[in-house]
């Protein structure tokens, strides 16, 4: 009995130890911040802008985000915070979504644009040949998890 105990209160241990290294390497390995003076300029030339909520269907505790978000014809600019998380990725789509099921029913239609590495302001350049035009909402979806993050539409109208 004394080593089962002992083999379950070592198994619970490494499990609440993985969670936590889960939870806090993204953090540590994390980008600073974009300047302010730096998202300034990008969001002045954006021609489009939107809200990340919290208070979307797929948002909760641990995954969302809060904020602006501008889209220009180079870059996606944002001022604002995000839940820490590891392999945030940041898609265009021409349908807006707010969870994991809209995300996967719609994924073919949407534009994967770059990686966010910071849980603040961020700015990401556009991959050449991304027409902003062609899409109404900007997403931020955990690649390694599945796990939607927030999104924002910056048009109003939906292209399916």
């Amino acid at each position: 009995m004394k080593m089962l105990k002992a083999l379950l209160t070592h198994l619970l241990a490494l499990l609440v130890g993985f969670a936590a290294g889960i939870y806090v390497l993204p953090i540590l390995t994390a980008q600073p911040e974009v300047g302010m003076d730096e998202l300034r300029s990008a969001m002045a030339v954006a021609r489009f802008s939107g809200e990340f909520r919290r208070e979307l269907a797929g948002s909760d505790l641990l995954h969302w985000g809060e904020g602006r978000v501008a889209v220009g014809p180079e870059h996606i600019a944002f001022a604002g915070r995000i839940a820490p998380g590891p392999d945030y990725k940041l898609y265009l789509s021409p349908v807006f979504v707010e969870d994991e099921a809209g995300f996967e029913r719609h994924r073919l239609q949407m534009q994967r644009v770059g990686e966010v590495r910071s849980f603040g302001s961020f700015i990401v350049r556009l991959p050449v040949g991304i027409d902003v035009r062609e899409f109404n909402t900007v997403i931020i979806w955990c690649e390694t998890f599945g796990e939607f993050i927030s999104a924002a539409r910056y048009q109003a109208t939906e292209r399916r």
